[in-house]
């Protein structure tokens, strides 16, 4: 399996790197600047994002964007980098796996309210829930590329141990068997490797929940 990651000397794109070469993975590692990933193991391109080709591309099995960013500025460029992806893959077999958020998530049955509309949800996340909101009902319009979205839980905890167990969920808001809506990025990085190689959410978006 030949798999690129792209931001991937960030804190998720590192850990998702970690559990593609747990795989065994011929993994190839985007990044900005030289030096920032350097395991002998890893396939390295220094190459920004908005400068990538098609060409760069080519081959892989499954292309994981770890693209993040937080400013007002900056937040539209989750939509436009995703699109720009998927016009660089289109047409091919090759998957385009992405990163996304929680608050798109629905919170009904009826898929009629979504995390981010509730009236608990944090104000200070509301932005970058809303452009990953706008990114994902981008990628539903794309029907010429195999584009998985996958949301973390509420709480995505960066230092979070790893305990090498989750649970999968779909569409919907789901909690674990604490009643927590929460997964560390490292259960999370090896939930994304497993799909990878599962192929259960070709075309859709899933979202995972682990334990503490």
């Amino acid at each position: 399996m030949k798999v690129a990651i792209i931001a991937a000397n960030g804190k998720t794109g590192s850990l998702v790197l970690q559990e593609c070469l747990k795989k065994g993975f011929e993994v190839t590692a985007f990044v900005r600047r030289a030096g920032t990933v350097t395991n002998p193991k890893v396939n390295v391109v220094v190459k920004d994002i908005a400068s990538l080709s098609s060409a760069d591309l080519s081959g892989f099995d499954a292309v994981v964007n770890c693209f993040g960013t937080w400013t007002s500025e900056t937040l539209p460029l989750h939509k436009k980098y995703t699109a720009m992806l998927c016009d660089l893959l289109k047409g091919t077999s090759t998957r385009l796996i992405v990163v996304g958020g929680a608050g798109s998530l629905y919170v009904n049955k009826e898929h009629t309210v979504q995390l981010y509309q509730t009236p608990e949800f944090p104000k200070e996340y509301l932005e970058i829930s809303t452009s990953q909101v706008e990114e994902l009902a981008y990628l539903r319009t794309r029907s010429d590329v195999a584009w998985t979205f996958f949301s973390p839980a509420a709480v995505f905890d960066p230092e979070g141990k790893y305990t090498g167990s989750y649970t999968l969920g779909g569409e919907e808001f789901i909690l674990n068997a604490d009643g927590e809506s929460y997964i560390s990025y490292a259960d999370y990085a090896l939930a994304l490797a497993d799909e990878i190689e599962n192929k259960k959410f070709v075309g859709k978006r899933f979202t995972a929940v682990g334990r503490k």
